[in-house]
């Protein structure tokens, strides 16, 4: 499927209404997993990328050639849409301009932008600053005329919830909205009211709700905030975290006994194989054999 169509098939399921699961992916395995498990999207998380491709924290070491390597790796691995996370935009608005036209290119079904000073932080660390509005909205006036498939989301995130209150964090993405963002995500916040106050203040644009698992906003079920009025409901590190418990469990029981066999805690060989299509290689190797 071309991306343009996997696009426009994305933004109606948005505007048909009803919540989207969306887990989080560093990489195209992790894609390829979302995708079986029966997901409808996936988002490529700045965060995961920076964690498991640097092991580093997210503080704004991961650059725009890095995500948009990944993005294309994940768009090839997989069908689904890729909602991709471009932090802060790596600098002003003609720097967003290209960011959106190198990730559209790449394979982004949405993009999503944040209004915090570089360098950045995870939305749910503490000593965040977020740029002044006139610049955050200039941003999203940006990006919203790059892109050149219409159907292409923009994604305006603010983190102004931590630095200046919840009310200022509404007003702006009130403005993003009014600067033509197709969805916007108020991050971080911090009980239930809030939560069930952006869908109510920002009626008529879809909402976008970041669960962190052991980070500041409460985790509720997917029903509930979707009838709250949340389009997509984005776990973005469910699948890094359980990766890391994972290895951990199977490396510490390797260590422990010193052999490992297919009864462990860890895929079977076959399964590693079928994960990574290699009856396809195997299928296409013999169709172009000399």
């Amino acid at each position: 499927m071309l991306n343009h169509e996997i696009n426009r098939a994305f933004k109606q399921r948005i505007l048909d209404g009803g919540p989207v699961l969306m887990p989080g992916a560093a990489n195209a395995l992790a894609a390829r997993v979302i995708e079986e498990q029966g997901f409808e999207a996936i988002y490529l998380s700045g965060a995961g990328l920076t964690n498991t491709y640097l092991g580093m924290p997210d503080m704004g070491f991961i650059g725009l050639s890095e995500i948009a390597q990944h993005t294309s790796t994940i768009r090839d691995a997989t069908e689904l849409p890729i909602v991709v996370d471009a932090d802060n935009g790596f600098g002003n608005a003609l720097n967003v301009r290209h960011a959106i036209r190198t990730l559209e290119r790449a394979g982004a079904s949405a993009v999503q932008l944040e209004d915090q000073k570089s360098p950045k932080r995870c939305g749910h660390f503490s000593g965040k600053e977020v740029v002044p509005l006139i610049e955050a909205r200039s941003r999203i006036r940006a990006a919203v005329d790059a892109r050149q498939d219409a159907n292409t989301m923009i994604v305006a995130r603010t983190d102004a919830r931590a630095t200046d209150g919840f009310t200022e964090a509404l007003d702006r993405a009130a403005a993003f909205i009014e600067d033509g963002a197709d969805i916007t995500f108020v991050e971080a916040p911090q009980s239930v009211d809030e939560m069930r106050g952006i869908p109510a203040a920002l009626k008529g644009t879809p909402q976008l709700v970041n669960l962190v698992v052991g980070g500041k906003t409460p985790i509720l079920e997917l029903e509930e905030l979707g009838g709250m009025g949340f389009s997509l409901v984005l776990y973005a590190n469910v699948a890094l975290q359980s990766a890391i418990h994972g290895m951990t469990v199977a490396l510490s029981q390797l260590k422990d006994t010193g052999k490992m066999d297919e009864s462990g805690p860890v895929a079977s060989f076959l399964e590693r194989q079928r994960m990574v299509r290699k009856g396809l290689f195997d299928d296409l190797e013999k169709r172009y054999a000399i």
